[in-house]
């Protein structure tokens, strides 16, 4: 009951923090907006269904329109605002931070499963080479758009992601088992490969060397609401079920032998585990790009606030993500030039000296 009650008042704090967060990151800009009018612009885009709404659509069969039934939605607040306030609060700035705030809490999460499936503070979601299959796939549609004529450069490193990690999976299992010292070797080898890929394709890019090289860097700039369409389902729903298995990594802490004798299916909760959290970090390094230090430093900061239970550590370090994104990438798009600055870059820039600031302080330790 106490740690039910703790994991609630974390999480309504950090989910307050988040709403805080958006909403103020949705009021800076080139044009200023009152937090009380971004507020109110938001509310005004939630709807609900009201009805059924008839519209037309052309069948390839018929070759001509026919009626179609569809769900009619309508507002459920109705805030006086300004319609430019509104049009730049709901279509310019509210994708990319929805956005921010999904894939940092995606990252945070497949983050926190990694740190605790290598028993490791060190382990990222890119540790099995997630990122850089992921990024392999996209300079790949950047630098040779004729091999991804569909679905273009979202598919390219969505499968990319996907695939690395099943290849890393598939080398370090012998034997129907996957000890976890092979797989760390066999993600470290396959990044060392790709890499080279990489680099190889970059050479050969022409004109898409600076968008290969942007989304390397990983960035927001730029992304509506198809992007957070392709990457929310994805990510919402893969954490949902990570978060059932809080405590099977729990016990996976104690060792796999321990964790067979209490009852873990270990291999098949490790393959679960490294699906579930590969899916997630594809489906944000497909629409941002490679970012890091969210899946490794936000984990780590909670676990030393909430303490190592992943029941409650896990809700708790996904929220705690998605307003550190959203903050990093509003640092990231603030005006300092002529260019906008790669979340990446901001990401890492804070990330990499508060990590330092840890390790010097021996708080980095084996979980």
């Amino acid at each position: 009951m106490q740690r039910r009650l703790r994991t609630a008042v974390w999480s309504a704090g950090l989910s307050v923090l988040l709403a805080a967060v958006v909403v103020g990151s949705a009021a800076l800009g080139p044009v200023g907006i009152e937090p009380r009018i971004v507020a109110m612009a938001i509310l005004n885009g939630v709807a609900v269904p009201s009805g059924i709404e008839t519209g037309t659509a052309t069948l390839p069969v018929l070759d001509r329109p026919v009626p179609v039934p569809g769900l009619e939605f309508s507002s459920v607040f109705s805030f006086p605002v300004e319609g430019t306030h509104e049009y730049i609060v709901v279509q310019l700035r509210l994708p990319r931070i929805v956005l921010a705030a999904t894939v940092g809490f995606g990252l945070a999460a497949a983050g926190t499963v990694m740190q605790g499936f290598f028993r490791n503070p060190l382990a990222d979601p890119s540790i099995i080479g997630v990122s850089s299959g992921g990024a392999a796939g996209a300079v790949a549609a950047i630098a040779f758009p004729a091999l991804v004529p569909f679905g273009g450069l979202h598919l390219a490193a969505f499968v990319g992601a996907l695939a690395t990690a099943f290849l890393v999976y598939a080398i370090a299992t012998e034997g129907g088992r996957t000890p976890v010292a092979t797989l760390l070797l066999a993600g470290v080898a396959v990044q060392a490969f790709l890499g080279a890929m990489i680099s190889y394709m970059l050479v050969h890019s022409g004109d898409g060397l600076r968008e290969a090289v942007v989304w390397l860097m990983g960035s927001l700039r730029d992304r509506g609401w198809s992007d957070v369409a392709f990457a929310l389902p994805v990510s919402v729903l893969g954490v949902l079920v990570l978060a059932t298995y809080a405590r099977e990594l729990n016990v996976l802490l104690l060792g796999e032998e321990d964790a067979h004798h209490l009852g873990v299916a270990v291999e098949r909760t490790k393959l679960l585990l490294l699906a579930l959290a590969s899916i997630v970090t594809a489906a944000g390094v497909a629409v941002t790009g490679v970012i890091g230090f969210v899946g490794l430093v936000v984990p780590h900061i909670m676990r030393l606030l909430v303490g190592p239970d992943h029941r409650v550590l896990f809700p708790t370090s996904a929220l705690a993500g998605a307003s550190f994104l959203v903050v990093t990438d509003t640092i990231a798009r603030w005006p300092t030039g002529p260019t906008e600055v790669p979340v990446g870059i901001v990401t890492a820039a804070l990330g990499a000296p508060f990590f330092l600031f840890l390790l010097t302080r021996r708080e980095v330790h084996a979980v």
